[in-house]
């Protein structure tokens, strides 16, 4: 099996966002090529566009429940349900191990240059930045509970 967790982190610390990072990760599983995973994911990093709302790695593993375990018809209720919860358990997940969802408050202590520019990526970037966990820690738990899903 593929260490999706690496590779997610691997993609960001190349430069990749971090919503980018964990969708592209998966391309293996949701059959998305790698350009329109980048593409479709580059709106949610630094916590949507550096806003610092739900944390890109989030995002980008909620893109891969959705490609993977979502539903189309919009009239089958119980399959609503089931993504809603898979949803609740990813975020429940994550904030158990790293103590929110929130960028901004993953980011708290972290000196940012303020603004609506994303930061130039230097060895300082990455080094005073728990990113790079999260990235790893968000396709970690994805890659639990797609196990789980599919009884592996």
């Amino acid at each position: 099996m593929k260490d999706h967790a690496q590779y997610a982190k691997n993609l960001f610390l190349s430069g990749y966002n971090c919503s980018q990072a964990v969708l592209m990760a998966f391309e293996d599983i949701t059959g998305l090529d790698s350009g329109t995973a980048a593409k479709l994911a580059s709106s949610f990093g630094g916590g949507m566009g550096r806003m610092r709302e739900v944390c890109g790695t989030v995002s980008g593993a909620l893109m891969v429940l959705g490609l993977v375990c979502g539903y189309n018809d919009p009239k089958d209720g119980d399959a609503k349900k089931e993504q809603y919860h898979l949803v609740q358990d990813f975020a429940g997940r994550f904030r158990e191990e790293n103590g929110s969802i929130i960028c901004r408050q993953l980011l708290a202590g972290v000196s940012t240059i303020p603004g609506r520019d994303p930061e130039e990526r230097t060895g300082d970037y990455y080094k005073k930045r728990p990113c790079p966990d999260l990235v790893w820690c968000a396709a970690h738990i994805l890659d639990e509970m797609l196990a789980e899903k599919s009884g592996r």
